[in-house]
């Protein structure tokens, strides 16, 4: 993983654009060819990013940058969209490169584990006719909470979270770009799994191919009647 701090601006472009002023931000350029741009205030999430697959190149300045003071392009471009992302470097305040091995991945505790545990218990939530392949299916970047085995063929990747988000989605998104190389797995379709779904998170799922649906923790454990809602 490298990380740079420097006084940049930067543009995306492609299904929307968008522009971020010069400032100086935190880059961090991992080794799956993502790119994120963090700022020290405003949000924890990034400001604007490229999520793989995606290219990160790096370009001399051309001239009409250079007489602003430019000492770098990156240009970062999606390898399946199209879209690109052009980081303006003015100045590098520090450069590092890390190697962060392989992680673990996050062990769930509480009400999310206890979801997962009575979906894989009660598959028949998402859908009839489904049959549980493994709990924590693991791929690259981490396991995949659910995998089904749809009966029409291919399979099924299921994030479950208490509270679902955008991130959430970014998260299935990704692992079911990678699950779906693999020929024995695909067609792979996602269903995005929460007691609560933001909405605007329905709607990057919906944009995405992305089933959601809202599972009701209670009539789940037999203390309260009541079915899951699909959308």
């Amino acid at each position: 993983m490298r990380l740079v701090i420097a006084r940049c601006s930067v543009d995306y472009t492609g299904r929307l654009t968008a522009h971020l002023p010069l400032a100086t931000r935190l880059l961090v350029h991992k080794s799956d060819g993502s790119l994120l741009v963090h700022s020290d205030s405003l949000s924890y999430k990034p400001l604007n990013w490229m999520s793989p697959p995606c290219r990160l190149e790096v370009e001399e300045p051309d001239e009409e940058s250079a007489s602003v003071g430019v000492i770098e392009h990156w240009r970062v471009t999606h390898a399946k969209t199209g879209d690109s992302l052009l980081v303006r470097i003015y100045e590098v305040l520090h450069n590092s490169n890390h190697e962060l091995g392989v992680d673990p991945g996050l062990q769930k505790h509480g009400v999310e584990a206890d979801l997962q545990r009575l979906l894989a218990e009660q598959v028949e939530v998402i859908g009839d006719g489904l049959t549980l392949v493994r709990r924590e299916f693991p791929t690259a970047i981490g396991p995949v909470d659910l995998l089904l085995r749809n009966p029409e063929g291919g399979t099924i990747a299921v994030e479950v979270k208490r509270r679902g988000d955008i991130d959430g989605v970014e998260q299935l998104t990704r692992y079911l770009e990678l699950l779906g190389r693999d020929p024995h797995l695909a067609p792979v379709t996602g269903v995005f799994a929460a007691q609560e779904i933001k909405p605007q998170a329905k709607v990057l799922a919906t944009d995405r191919g992305i089933r959601c649906v809202t599972l009701d923790y209670d009539g789940m454990k037999g203390t309260e009647s009541g079915a899951p809602r699909l959308f």
